[in-house]
């Protein structure tokens, strides 16, 4: 199994940016295509963006697409979510997760096989 440990989450005031990290070990990193889901007091967990195995192809949620990006490096067994643009309505616990095995539906949670903790983002307006 894979761990994955998010990281860089903080206060950040409504137009800033931020930059979260995933780490994963206790697996072939490159093996998955990997994505960010978060989840704000009293609402679901819901669909960020994705990344395939190589890095070759991203997809976000229409919430975030232009604002957002997602990357790797597989050579660090990382990926990053890079927010540009923050509004209060990104605030949330944002989930690093891992999918071992495509089965069509990317922007499901349940898709996805190993998850992180949490990394909380608040963004202040």
């Amino acid at each position: 199994h894979v761990q994955l440990v998010e990281s860089g989450g903080g206060l950040v005031q409504a137009g800033g940016s931020l930059r979260l990290s995933c780490a994963a070990s206790g697996g072939t990193f490159s093996t998955y295509a990997m994505g960010w889901f978060r989840q704000a007091p009293g609402k679901e967990r819901e669909f960020v963006a994705r990344i395939s195995r190589s890095g070759g192809r991203t997809y976000y949620a229409d919430s975030v697409k232009g604002r957002f990006i997602i990357s790797r490096d597989n050579a660090k067994n990382a990926v990053y979510l890079q927010m540009n643009s923050l509004a209060p309505e990104d605030t949330a616990v944002y989930y690093c997760a891992a999918d071992s095995y495509y089965s069509g539906r990317f922007y499901a949670e349940h898709e996805y096989d190993y998850w992180g903790q949490g990394t909380q983002v608040i963004v202040s307006s």
